[in-house]
């Protein structure tokens, strides 16, 4: 799976866990570390417990991903996960807004979400 594909799918995933404020930034030309961050708001332990857990489950599960390491945890309000050309940061609001990675990487493009097409409504033809 290409970085921004997996990119977009760990945005969707944390959404699937109601995440708050997801953003993907495309940071290719600004770093030789990786190719992308996923920033995601959590508004609890639990809450960041359960955006973790859908995204390392549904990664090793559907596409045989594991992070290749792992930082913080939902009690530190902060977990980091490097899948090399990947990074997710899970926080919570405070930690989010003390730290400002996107502030930090204001240079690096948001990726913006994949648009989804309507189905024809077979009523309206």
């Amino acid at each position: 799976m290409d970085s921004k594909k997996m990119a977009q799918l760990c945005r969707e995933l944390a959404e699937n866990r109601k995440a708050e404020n997801v953003v993907v930034l495309d940071v290719r030309k600004l770093s030789s570390v990786t190719d992308f961050f996923v920033i995601a708001t959590g508004t609890s332990e639990p809450h960041l417990r359960a955006i973790e857990s859908e995204i390392f489950d549904q990664l090793q599960e559907e596409h045989g991903i594991k992070p290749h390491v792992t930082e913080g945890s939902a009690q530190t309000n902060w977990i980091v996960a490097d899948f090399f050309d990947v990074i997710v940061h899970l926080m919570k609001t405070d930690v989010r807004e003390r730290y400002d990675l996107e502030g930090l990487w204001s240079d690096a493009p948001r990726v913006a979400k994949p648009r989804t097409r309507k189905k024809a409504d077979p009523a309206a033809v």
